[in-house]
């Protein structure tokens, strides 16, 4: 599952963030994020509390700065391109929160038709007519973003 926020969340994304990679990890999922903060962090920790596997893809050519709750780190030195690599990676894209390069992994993942794309706070997008944009999923809670992936009850 493919767990994508902001390196400088808000307290509430940091929350249902740590809450959704909890939930993933009883689960049995495996969960995939930039690794690095905010967010990534928070999916990461919450993992990682409940025995889950954590991967982290890096942007930068080396493990400099990665979160210490990753169970694998992959170093890409790819920069945002990274962001291709998370989607793409995961069963279903769970998107925390709202920033520049969320958005752009919100994107690639609509485009790429990794759905479900499940949204859970961050930014609402809208069509040039100011219509919410089809085919992503709005989550009011982390528990709620995971039926909405439709991989669990």
């Amino acid at each position: 599952m493919s767990v994508c926020g902001p390196r400088d969340c808000t307290g509430e994304d940091e929350r249902n963030a740590r809450e959704v990679g909890r939930l993933l990890a009883e689960r049995g999922a495996v969960v995939i994020c930039g690794g690095y903060t905010g967010v990534m962090a928070a999916v990461a920790a919450g993992a990682r509390s409940a025995g889950g596997t954590v991967v982290g893809i890096l942007s930068r050519p080396d493990r400099e700065h990665a979160n210490p709750d990753l169970s694998i780190v992959i170093p890409t030195g790819v920069g945002e391109a990274r962001n291709n690599i998370i989607v793409n990676s995961g069963d279903a894209v769970i998107v925390i929160g709202g920033s520049w390069g969320t958005l752009s992994e919100l994107a690639l993942a609509m485009r790429h038709g990794r759905a479900p794309v499940v949204q859970l706070g961050g930014w609402r997008l809208l069509d040039q007519d100011g219509h919410p944009v089809p085919g992503v999923r709005h989550a009011t809670s982390p528990a709620q973003a995971l039926r909405l992936t439709g991989l669990w009850p």
